[in-house]
């Protein structure tokens, strides 16, 4: 083996998002893209040398090309040994088992999450340390500092290694092992879930759909659904994993997941429906031609928690991002334990769970996890759903009316308005922000406002700072607007609106969120000027 170091330079943007770096097929595809990033990753990082590192991805088109690379540049940069998913696959929140499991440095994931892939789609690349969770910014600022002065990176000369069989090859010095990427996470779902009663929910002629959407979850979803509970051949629906995600967008909401919606709101509907993403770590739960919001599931499953066994003893705490329904709030409330409000992004969760304060945690974007893992996981919540459903032997729609009449309804939606020239939705933005010192005590419709600010957070932890999150209008009846922009998308800007309506008259419960929240929608346009900046006259998604 021979290291060969080769002379490059800086390439502009490798800006790391909420997620890590995403950007179209072609822009990775350019001669040292990806080797720039990834060198910049390991000269950012120390004592790593001898130490084990988790490669995986979602299988979208360029994944299993980059993994070589990697593990190429990995050898020359002299780690021990480099765990990696058979045909070069690995679940985002699998990719955190691991890394937690065998003690490893950290992990590099392979995966824009729920953008569409293919040779014309997108592609991402992220760092996990070491608790196998996201990098913190302290660590992502510091790989966006090496990739704006890199000059060199080091790469073997290797032939590619064979992903598809489980075993062990030798380059250098670093041993490649080629893991079963589902038998870990499943070994850990075990211990979590009562598996018994919900194969007896099974037995006893219950229905259900996931929708793995041609992503990454299908494997894991058909062993432990159909073969580890025994739901009937077919449950799983989308089940391989494909590069284009068959042409699909590997979002799972009202929008995108429409197969799923179809069959869940059309005759004879199973029971239970449930949907994941692209690198699996999002879920959307549907009950029969009923919606659950992510922000809703989240309160639900803190409210329910001492019915599985993994959380029998109860939460240590909730977190949620700020842009989330305060419905978990209600439920902390209750149970008098801490609930934590963060910015987007799965990585302020981290050291929360870290240090024991939260168990449970969830964004509006579908995204929910405990403390078994330091990232989010669409599968894990819906496995914690159909246990919910096994203990308690209600329908979906039952339980979260139920929910609703004991807590309080938070009427929430969020609509996104896609592809927004970058200049116009930063002037909204700035808009928004310069008419802020007004705002407060003034009236749109039936709502007063009662503050409005640029959200900003203090780890409880470690005492960083995060600023400029977001923008929130709060008014005195307890409802809420929030504006962001966000950062997971790969062209233009993606405008973000989120609506709250807090009620908890039960004779209202019933509306459609839409109805519920008509005059908010209307009020967060007269305040913002959407269709003034963005020219839309509606969202792209709304959910």
């Amino acid at each position: 083996m021979n290291i060969q170091t080769i002379s490059t330079s800086p390439f502009e943007g490798q800006i790391l998002g909420t997620s890590g770096l995403r950007k179209k097929v072609s822009v990775f595809q350019q001669p040292h893209y990806l080797e720039n990033f990834v060198q910049s990753i390991f000269d950012s990082l120390e004592g790593f040398q001898g130490k084990t590192l988790v490669i995986g991805g979602d299988g979208r088109y360029y994944n299993q090309i980059a993994i070589q690379t990697i593990l190429k540049i990995a050898a020359a940069n002299d780690f021990g040994q480099v765990l990696v998913g058979q045909n070069g696959l690995l679940s985002t929140p699998a990719a955190s088992v691991l890394i937690r499991k065998y003690q490893a440095f950290g992990g590099i994931i392979l995966s824009a999450s729920h953008n569409p892939g293919g040779q014309d789609g997108d592609f991402g690349i992220k760092y996990n340390i070491s608790n196998g969770g996201p990098a913190p910014e302290n660590v992502t600022d510091a790989i966006y500092e090496q990739t704006e002065k890199i000059s060199e990176y080091r790469i073997t000369d290797t032939v590619d290694i064979d992903l598809t069989q489980l075993g062990e090859t030798q380059v250098g010095k670093m041993k490649i092992k080629i893991i079963d990427p589902v038998a870990d996470y499943v070994a850990l779902m075990e211990q979590l879930f009562d598996f018994e009663s919900m194969k007896a929910l099974f037995q006893s002629g219950f229905t259900m759909r996931f929708d793995a959407m041609h992503a990454i979850t299908g494997p894991y979803a058909t062993h432990i659904l159909e073969e580890k509970l025994g739901a009937p051949q077919g449950t799983v629906m989308n089940g391989i994993p494909l590069e284009d995600f068959g042409g699909g967008h590997p979002d799972p909401n009202l929008t995108y997941a429409h197969d799923l919606v179809d069959i869940m709101y059309g005759e004879n509907a199973p029971q239970f429906g449930a949907a994941s993403d692209g690198d699996g770590d999002r879920n959307m739960i549907l009950g029969t031609s009923f919606f659950v919001t992510p922000s809703d599931s989240l309160a639900v499953l803190a409210a329910n928690a001492t019915l599985v066994p993994g959380y029998q003893d109860g939460l240590a705490g909730i977190a949620r991002s700020m842009p989330t329904s305060e419905a978990a709030d209600h439920v902390a409330d209750e149970l008098d334990i801490d609930c934590y409000e963060t910015p987007t992004g799965w990585k302020f969760f981290g050291n929360l769970l870290d240090a024991g304060k939260t168990t449970l945690c969830g964004e509006e974007s579908f995204g929910t996890g405990s403390s078994h893992v330091r990232e989010k996981d669409g599968l894990w919540a819906v496995l914690f759903w159909l246990n919910l459903l096994a203990a308690r032997r209600q329908s979906v729609e039952t339980i979260v009316r139920e929910h609703w009449a004991k807590y309080g309804r938070n009427f929430y939606s969020r609509h996104d308005y896609e592809g927004v020239d970058e200049q116009a939705a930063t002037e909204l933005m700035e808009h928004l922000y310069s008419t802020f010192s007004h705002l407060s005590g003034k009236q749109f419709g039936s709502h007063v406002v009662e503050y409005c600010d640029n959200f900003g957070y203090i780890d409880p932890v470690d005492h960083s700072i995060s600023q400029d999150q977001g923008m929130r209008i709060g008014f005195q009846d307890g409802s809420r607007i929030v504006f962001r922009l966000s950062g997971t998308g790969t062209k233009g800007a993606t405008l973000r609106v989120y609506l709250e309506f807090y009620e908890e008259d039960t004779a209202k419960h019933h509306l459609d969120a839409q109805t519920a929240l008509a005059e908010l929608i209307k009020v967060a346009d007269e305040m913002a000027g959407i269709k003034k900046y963005t020219g839309y006259d509606k969202p792209s998604v709304i959910t």
